[in-house]
Parts: C-alpha cells; sequence; structure tokens
C-alpha cells in the first residue's frame, strides 16, 4: 500500500509560478512510476507529467512542455512539480500518483492517489 501527500497548491497570476510537492510512504515498489495529473470542473482528467525513478524516463502533456518539470528526489521519495509560466487554463485540482510502472497520460492504468491540491491561475 502507498500513501501519497500532496501540498504547494495554491493561487496565483498568469504568467506565475507554483511548485507541488508529493510525499509517498509504503511500498515503494509500488511507487517506481509517480506522476501529475490534473482535472478541472466538468472535464476529465488528464496527465501532467510522470517520471520512472531514476529519472530514466519521463512523460509530459503536449499543453506543458517547455513549462512544467518533473524531478524526484529517490531518497526522500518524493516528486516535486515546478510550473511556470501559469496559464489561467492550468487552473484545476492536481493529483499525485503511483504505480509500478508508468503510463504516460493514461490515469485510470495508475493504482495509487493523493487527495489533490487545487492550482487557480487568474488572468
Amino acid at each position: 500500500q502507498v500513501q501519497l501527500v500532496e501540498s504547494g497548491g495554491g493561487s496565483v497570476q498568469a504568467g506565475g509560478s507554483l511548485r507541488l510537492s508529493c510525499a509517498a510512504s509504503g511500498y515503494t515498489y509500488s511507487s517506481n512510476c509517480m506522476g501529475w495529473f490534473h482535472q478541472a470542473p466538468g472535464k476529465e482528467r488528464e496527465g501532467v507529467a510522470d517520471s520512472l525513478i531514476g529519472g530514466v524516463r519521463t512523460y509530459y502533456a503536449d499543453s506543458v512542455k517547455g513549462r512544467f518539470t518533473i524531478s524526484r528526489d529517490n531518497a526522500k521519495n518524493t516528486v516535486y512539480l515546478q510550473m511556470n509560466s501559469l496559464k489561467p487554463e492550468d487552473t484545476a485540482m492536481y493529483y499525485c500518483a503511483a504505480n509500478p510502472f508508468c503510463a504516460g497520460g493514461r490515469w485510470s492504468v495508475y493504482k495509487y492517489w493523493g487527495q489533490g491540491t487545487q492550482v487557480t491561475v487568474s488572468s
């Protein structure tokens, strides 16, 4: 079993930055892959980025490439999402997820989920 706890959400103006953190505890094999997803009201959950342990593979949604960076501190079993040049359309609930293997933006594959943290970007 893996528990995920997110932090770092908030409100920011367009063009600003936020950094999300997600600390994982429990069976570490199950968090070989850690990623971020977001879900806006009335919309389907979408993949933002994920990273395989060791950084040998990362995935980014096209909408965030060049603006968001996913990174991991394996010693702390923590994954981060640095979000720069934020846009109003980035407004959503952001969820951390973990899984034994990565699956890009396919949220239904991920086994473990955090409670979510709200990101609001105003124009």
